[in-house]
């Protein structure tokens, strides 16, 4: 993909100063499409594609974790690891508020709001990953030690 057609978001802007290598993915966004489309669009398995999903716990505070395309978040199970008594996913303009990203173009990178990052821990498992640029229907390959490097996640077993 040609330099000029990446588009220069927060994100991007995060990576290249982290020096973090990455390609760049453009795709048709479909509404409530999900990992789903991205992996089809990109010929990926969407295992690879990884979601950046907005919750809050049972005193509002909000966080991110990060979760395989194809697996689903136990929050009951992320709430026990996390010692809080209950965690739920934020609806999406409270998600856009503490994220400053549109629900379907959330990136756990250049934040509004400083958030805890929880992260499957068998993401770091995979060779490369595709995880939302910033925007809808854009994605960034990059490797696995290179989020963890950035982000600092907490790692979690809460797949289902």
């Amino acid at each position: 993909m040609a330099k000029d057609k990446t588009p220069v978001t927060p994100v991007i802007r995060l990576l290249r100063q982290e020096k973090v290598a990455f390609t760049p993915h453009l795709y048709a966004y479909e509404e409530k499409g999900g990992t789903e489309v991205s992996a089809r669009e990109l010929g990926v398995d969407e295992h690879a594609v990884i979601k950046t999903l907005v919750m809050e716990d049972d005193q509002n505070t909000p966080l991110i974790v990060l979760m395989h395309g194809d697996r689903q978040v136990s929050t009951k199970e992320l709430a026990r690891q996390i010692g809080a008594r209950s965690v739920h996913p934020c609806d999406p303009d409270r998600a856009h508020r503490h994220s400053g990203y549109l629900v379907g173009g959330t990136s756990p990178f250049a934040v509004r709001k400083p958030m805890l990052v929880y992260m499957e821990k068998t993401i770091t498992a995979l060779e490369r990953i595709y995880i939302n640029g910033g925007k809808r229907g854009f994605l960034v390959e990059i490797a696995p030690a290179d989020l963890v490097r950035i982000l600092k996640p907490r790692e979690v077993n809460v797949a289902l």
